[in-house]
């Protein structure tokens, strides 16, 4: 059979650093567990605009569509900032989710114990957090229409609209009851049933899916304005969230401040089954292209590496594998190895990005 194929899109500022260290990583499974991929890559973002006039080819987004899964490091940097919003380098990440239909948006928010001091919230509430909150990514009022800025008499009005289908809302509430059952086999649905219909449709749709197909699953409801509030206040009740499009924007990245650095948090986003069995799938770390510190050797290559760990699980079912690759990376913390992102007040050495990556493949290695 061939290799499972994988298409790296390293993309702009500190993407091209981050994904070496994935790479290495790629090779080493390879060589040392018989786990070969067929690795091909190309542009997006910044870099594919300086290359074609746009952010993502035709010929990529072709690309993209026929791999078992796509890497993405980060997009975008302020060099761009004045191109017209067609072409912005944003664009070509949200024609990937889009045209793959990459409706799932998994965020994992897990506060390593070496670094719990790290988050604004006390060591106790954060200590051994793991949580999921699944996002719908690909409706609800981000692409719903009407939308716009129009001019009503005298003055402009700005429209968007809120708006989700039942098939919409119960294929992401599967994909969240489907990772419960892997994990601590509890959901908590969250909208706004109090003030939108559409929260209504959401709830009720999410409910009916639970009951007719997942009754073994622990399923609940919250306000997302009050989930947000048990999010800072006791985040370890949660096992798995599963929430709309901007809900789900919000409240992951309150999630991931929960756990100290953004440099620490990956993201899958994932859609229908291909041919093969596999789902379409884009796996991204949550950080941006941090274009101040590009080309420096200072960026964390961890939340790109936890990505691969989760195309492990989620895209070639190397269950085992990501188990290693996830524990490889809290052994190196543990052992007290930091970019410059995690130093504490105690001070130290930050190591470089390369010594990161280096110092995870020798934890891989101690673990065979």
């Amino acid at each position: 059979m061939a290799n499972p194929s994988i298409l790296i899109l390293a993309g702009d500022g500190i993407g091209p650093e981050v994904m070496g260290e994935v790479k290495k990583i790629i090779t080493w499974y390879g060589d040392k567990r018989g786990l070969n991929f067929d690795v091909s890559e190309d542009l997006v973002g910044g870099c594919a605009y300086d290359a074609h006039g746009t952010p993502l080819t035709d010929a990529t987004m072709a690309k993209a569509q026929e791999v078992d899964a796509v890497l993405l490091g980060a997009v975008g940097g302020p060099k761009y900032d004045n191109l017209d919003f067609s072409v912005k380098p944003e664009r070509g990440l949200l024609r990937l989710r889009k045209e793959m239909d990459l409706y799932s948006n998994l965020r994992p928010a897990q506060c390593f114990d070496a670094l719990a001091d790290f988050s604004s919230l006390k060591k106790d509430v954060v200590a051994g957090l793991d949580i999921m909150i699944v996002r719908e990514l690909t409706s609800g009022v981000y692409f719903g229409e009407p939308r716009g800025i129009h001019k009503e008499g005298n003055e402009r009005v700005g429209i968007n609209t809120q708006r989700y289908t039942e098939s919409e809302i119960a294929r992401v509430a599967r994909s969240a009851f489907e990772l419960a059952r892997k994990r601590g086999n509890k959901v908590c649905s969250m909208e706004k049933a109090n003030v939108m219909e559409s929260g209504i449709l959401w709830r009720q749709v999410v409910q009916e899916i639970h009951d007719a197909e997942y009754p073994d699953v622990e399923l609940s409801h919250m306000y997302a304005d009050a989930g947000a509030m048990q999010l800072t206040r006791w985040p370890k009740q949660f096992d798995v969230i599963v929430t709309d499009n901007l809900f789900g924007d919000l409240l992951s990245d309150l999630a991931a401040m929960l756990t100290g650095s953004l440099g620490m948090l990956p993201s899958a986003s994932l859609g229908a089954p291909m041919e093969n069995g596999r789902p379409k799938a884009l796996y991204e770390p949550v950080h941006g292209s941090a274009p101040d510190i590009a080309g420096q050797g200072k960026a964390n290559p961890i939340a790109c590496i936890l990505s691969f760990a989760m195309a492990l699980r989620y895209s070639f079912n190397e269950l085992a594998e990501a188990d290693r690759l996830e524990k490889a990376v809290e052994k190196v913390l543990a052992d007290g190895v930091r970019t410059g992102d995690l130093m504490g007040p105690e001070g130290g050495t930050p190591v470089s990005t390369t010594e990161m990556g280096d110092a995870i493949i020798a934890a891989l290695d101690a673990s065979l």
